[in-house]
């Protein structure tokens, strides 16, 4: 049993996990960005001994001046948030994917998101693709009811083949006729190291969409113009990914036939302005 000092009112439910699921740490970067923004406060964790191998996700400990501090033992942490002015509340889910038991752990989210009262999920995630740097990022992803991600324009993925977590918790949350969404940002994968603030730019402009919410941005534009910066600086530096950068940007240019950038335009501008009249 959850104690609340006050029923949340509409919640929504923010999830991302560390691991494979999170290239670049864009997605799990997201959430915490969320959190910090927002002055999120930990509501309960799950217990750590029944989800993780500690061999393989390790606990963290240390050492000041010869005292040792309280271990960090891995596991997944629940926090609520009240965006201001949003008249909703927002649960934020973030930790490690877990080692083991997942069909346990994805139906202990769906019960904490039952307790809580809520009734839409928004998963995000990040790949490493091939996508190059000097565009947007794209996003994908499925949702549940499907009209969910079609009314938003949200362009479905034809992804089929092995998941992580947020597969299996989706198919959970979804089976129970809980809306869900799944998001994932496209990472270059000749800059794989985080962080990624791009990414975790493009995944709050859709989080934004899905919550109805407006998101605080802080520093993520300018740590975005910076990453591009750096990362045209190294590109520079070597021919061969410099090539390899410039292929990218035309098949990615090739496929976007100047009908369907139209249209891509025109539903960004339409995102744009719900959002703000959201807000």
């Amino acid at each position: 049993m959850i104690k609340l000092a006050r029923e949340l009112v509409e919640p929504v439910m923010v999830a991302a996990f560390e691991g494979w699921n999170d290239a670049g740490e864009a997605a799990s970067l997201a959430v915490e960005h969320l959190s910090r923004e927002w002055g999120a406060y930990e509501l309960c964790a799950l217990a750590p001994d029944d989800y993780y191998d500690f061999q393989v996700t390790r606990p963290r400990m240390s050492v000041v001046e010869g005292v040792v501090g309280e271990v960090e033992w891995p596991t997944t942490r629940v926090q609520v948030a009240s965006p201001p002015g949003a008249g909703r509340d927002v649960v934020l889910v973030t930790g490690p994917e877990p080692n083991m038991r997942w069909r346990s752990y994805a139906a202990d989210l769906l019960a904490i998101a039952r307790e809580l009262g809520v009734t839409r999920v928004v998963m995000l995630g990040s790949l490493l693709a091939d996508a190059p740097h000097t565009r947007p990022i794209p996003v994908t992803g499925m949702a549940t009811p499907v009209d969910l991600g079609t009314d938003l324009g949200l362009e479905p993925t034809t992804y089929s083949g092995p998941t992580g977590i947020l597969g299996v918790a989706h198919e959970t949350f979804s089976s129970v006729g809980m809306e869900t969404v799944s998001l994932w940002a496209a990472i270059p994968h000749y800059v794989a190291q985080p962080p990624c603030p791009k990414a975790t730019l493009a995944l709050l402009a859709w989080v934004e969409d899905f919550l109805g919410v407006q998101v605080p941005l802080g520093s993520l534009p300018e740590e975005t113009v910076t990453w591009e910066a750096n990362v045209n600086e190294l590109t520079a530096e070597d021919e061969d990914i410099a090539s390899y950068v410039r292929g990218l940007e035309e098949a990615k240019d090739t496929a976007e036939l100047p009908e369907a950038s139209g249209d891509a335009i025109a539903r960004d501008f339409e995102r744009y302005l719900r959002r703000r009249d959201d807000g």
